[in-house]
């Protein structure tokens, strides 16, 4: 019997019906509910009703065809953290997207919901038991987190104070004799200096009353609590405020005093169990690849405050590797149009290798900590240094370009969200964190409210970072000498001591950009912050473009770095601050409209700051006689409509001659219309006073003490000496080598805060001090110092400017002239610097 033959094209058709077939069934739907079951096949008809098991049933089917899991409406009450790991990778052409139905419908919590009977206690006051062994870090009532009984009581309308309410005596001997067990409460502090803030465990009261506590290493710059700024909370005593409450645990009973109108009997109660919701768990040699979560709302995360412990490097800063998302080891993973809402430490996290991670079109508010953060592993560093007093021996550190390790984020980008409330716990946040990261774009990012800075890059390592079309603004509203855009640089080159690393520099001009190896852009962006800089590239920030930047308030601030080409940028009111700048720094500051004449402290400027623009003519001669502006322009820039925003200038504007050009004054922040329509903008300073500006600025007196010649601190000169605003302080601007006070080991340049018990808050108070034996507290190098020595007689006394004769004005001339020449042979050395 012959067997039945299938024609040629019959073959063909049938193979191409085969393909058909399969790329139709090439995509995988899996359906999650929180009507579903697990037990069930994840189908649209029979849904599975957890995450975790719709990445199990996903798993055989990662890499070979596109996975779909559609999450319906509700809430996810996670009984543990979801974890994806290599083996749920998606691929290039077959990604892995689990995505809400209806965005913000599906609910991931990392808390519990609680069904509590509520009797009246005292006082306003209810309570309710609650399940034996309940730890509680957050009560949520009807989405809204509630305050844990504090004192001080919380005051919406204090948003500038340190946490909105703060007194001295917070946990004095006094307050605590009120307090009947105070232990499990917490002691919250600012930084001495106002450099973020600490926080402590109250571990109980010792035999004299005294309350004792552990903690306080969640900032690296370890000088103790401020004074004032203190606030406690989690003690039963102080629970007097409606919206507070307070848990306890051994006898498993809550204690509330809701808000005037709410019905206990209907509210929805929950608390808060997981830190992590979604973790990200790879490695660089199997990465988690091609996962998108999208239109999540993300609720109900631990706050972190006592485990942020680990310092970064020589920054202000202590981390906790954590959040409400954790990637550890990712490649091409996306987070898209999520709300993290509320969430008590980082929202994001994006810890070590990471790359070409994205999200997008999200809205993160009301965090605890920052909102999202990239931080690589120091070890990934040459010549890690973690405390900011550490140094290295120049002459003996690795002179390696780069980075030792791919141990880092890096290409990763933040793009089109909206970032406000950040830092509701923590006062060392930022909306973003950058360190130890290559190429982080941050795009389109509207940032405001934040306890500190809005976008912060701890160091230069290892740079390329781009910061584009962002709106940020209402930073630093309850720390001190920051900015909207922070940055250190304090990586190999960088010692306290200038001189030292000027030295070493000038050996090997290549030692600022041992790590900084990328150019860092900022562009296209607006900027204001009431509180600091509108942009502060603090202490050896390094290899910097900064152009076309709206600064709205408080202009722009360089200290110590090496190659920032600054250009094209607006500091309305305000101007350039340039403190503390090294020799051949080969910085380039053109084409800008000032609005004030230069903030300089401790620096010489140099013929490559010029063609700028001023609102009079003595601000734009200011430091002509240094070599600067002198191809500069001044008058009225004509804005287009500067009461409302629009900086732009008129064709008939003098500032274009300059080579000054207009740019879009529309574009910036979040552009997604979901976000933009609930995001605010900055508020438009008045601009009556800017052409005046300069000329009302206060002039410095000089005073003669002790041999030294000392002024007063001027504006945000405090800053070039990390002292406090308000703590003032008198700057030695020179000293006869011979006098009492050189003798006792000051020098020009140290800033004097105390002589013998006078306070030395400007030069008034100088002609307080008198004795024939001065104790005097100064610092140097941002450290603090004393000395004490045996002084004269002689009273302080201001000193009058002098009358020049003829022949003193030959000799400045002739001084003028060498200098000139000198400065130019220096800017030989800046030109080769620049093309590094």
């Amino acid at each position: 019997m012959k067997k039945n033959r299938i024609p040629k094209a019959w073959k063909l058709l049938i193979a191409v019906y085969s393909m058909s077939v399969n790329f139709a069934m090439a995509g995988t739907d899996l359906y999650v509910s929180p009507a579903g079951n697990d037990a069930n096949p994840g189908s649209r008809d029979k849904p599975v009703a957890s995450l975790a098991r719709a990445r199990d049933l996903a798993r055989p089917e990662t890499g070979k065809s596109a996975v779909t899991v559609h999450v319906a409406d509700g809430i996810y009450y996670l009984p543990e953290t979801l974890v994806f790991t290599s083996e749920d990778s998606g691929s290039e052409k077959n990604p892995v997207i689990y995505k809400a139905d209806n965005e913000g419908g599906a609910v991931l919590s990392g808390g519990s919901k609680l069904d509590l009977k509520w009797i009246s206690y005292k006082n306003g006051v209810f309570r309710a038991k609650t399940p034996e062994g309940l730890e509680i870090d957050q009560l949520f009532i009807n989405g809204k987190a509630q305050r844990m009984a504090r004192y001080p009581n919380y005051d919406p309308n204090k948003k500038t104070h340190a946490y909105q309410g703060y007194a001295a005596d917070a946990f004095s001997k006094e307050r605590a004799a009120l307090w009947a067990d105070p232990t499990g409460g917490y002691i919250h502090a600012m930084h001495s200096k106002r450099w973020g803030g600490y926080h402590y465990r109250i571990t109980g009261k010792d035999d004299k009353g005294e309350v004792t506590y552990e903690g306080g290493w969640q900032n690296n710059r370890q000088m103790g609590m401020h004074k004032d700024y203190r606030m406690v909370e989690n003690i039963f005593e102080e629970l007097d405020a409606p919206g507070e409450w307070f848990h306890d645990g051994k006898e498993s009973t809550l204690y509330y005093m809701p808000e005037s109108g709410v019905d206990l009997s209907t509210v929805k109660v929950e608390v808060v169990r997981l830190r992590h919701l979604v973790e990200f768990k790879g490695s660089q040699d199997a990465p988690v690849k091609f996962i998108t979560l999208q239109g999540f709302t993300v609720r109900h995360a631990a706050r972190t405050f006592m485990d942020c412990r680990e310092p970064l490097l020589r920054s202000d800063w202590a981390i906790y590797r954590g959040g409400a998302f954790l990637l550890m080891g990712t490649e091409d993973v996306s987070v898209l149009n999520c709300e993290f809402d509320q969430v008590g430490g980082n929202a994001v996290f994006v810890n070590n290798y990471n790359r070409r991670f994205r999200i997008a079109g999200c809205h993160i508010h009301d965090a605890g900590a920052s909102g999202v953060c990239f931080v690589g592993d120091p070890q990934a560093v040459r010549n890690p240094l973690f405390e900011y007093f550490e140094k290295h021996d120049l002459a003996k550190i690795d002179r390696t370009p780069g980075p030792k390790t791919d141990n880092y984020p890096a290409d990763s980008t933040v793009e089109d969200c909206l970032i406000h409330g950040i830092g509701r716990v923590e006062k060392q946040p930022a909306g973003v964190q950058i360190s130890m990261a290559q190429g982080i774009t941050v795009r389109h990012v509207s940032i405001y409210d934040c306890a500190r800075s809005g976008i912060n890059v701890s160091e230069g390592t290892w740079g390329g970072h781009l910061i584009e079309g962002c709106d940020v603004f209402d930073t630093v509203l309850e720390t001190h000498d920051h900015g909207s855009f922070n940055s250190w640089g304090r990586d190999r080159f960088w010692l306290k001591d200038y001189a030292a690393s000027q030295q070493a520099i000038d050996e090997d001009p290549k030692l600022p950009f041992l790590d900084a190896v990328k150019t860092t852009v900022i562009r296209n962006s607006r900027w204001r912050c009431d509180h600091g800089w509108d942009i502060d590239l603090d202490d050896g920030s390094t290899n910097y473009d900064i152009y076309n930047n709206l600064m709205l308030l408080n202009g722009l601030k360089l200290r110590e770095g090496f190659r920032r080409h600054v250009w094209n940028n607006i500091a309305n009111l305000n101007t350039l601050h340039a403190h503390v700048w090294y020799k051949n720094a080969g910085d380039v500051v053109k084409n800008n409209i000032w609005m004030r004449r230069y903030g300089a402290v401790r620096t010489t400027m140099t013929p490559k700051v010029d063609k700028n623009f001023f609102t009079n003519e003595a601000d734009m001669k200011r430091f002509q006689h240094e070599g600067a502006d002198t191809n500069s322009a001044f008058g009225d820039p004509q804005f287009i409509d500067p009461a409302n925003g629009d900086f732009r200038v008129k064709g008939t504007s003098p500032v274009l001659k300059t080579g000054f050009k207009n740019f879009p004054m529309d574009q910036f922040g979040v552009q997604r219309p979901k976000l933009k329509a609930i995001a605010r903008t900055p508020q438009i300073p008045e601009g009556k006073k800017m052409a005046s500006e300069g000329k009302k600025a206060r002039k410095a007196h000089k005073f003669y003490w002790q041999g030294a010649v000392v002024i007063d601190l001027q504006g945000e000169a405090y800053s070039a000496f990390g002292v406090n605003k308000e703590d003032g302080g008198l700057h030695i601007i020179s000293i006869s080598p011979d006098s009492p006070a050189a003798s006792a080991g000051l020098k020009e340049n140290d800033l004097i805060l105390v002589i013998n018990d006078t306070k030395l808050t400007n030069t008034k108070a100088l002609r307080k001090v008198r004795g024939s034996t001065f104790k005097v507290k100064y610092v140097r190098d941002q450290a603090e110092q004393v000395c004490e020595f045996p002084g004269n007689e002689e009273k302080s006394y201001r000193l009058k400017p002098e009358k020049k004769s003829e022949e003193n004005r030959a000799k400045d001339a002739k001084k003028k002239k060498a200098k000139d020449e000198e400065r130019k042979n220096m800017n030989k050395g800046a030109e080769e610097r620049i093309n590094i």
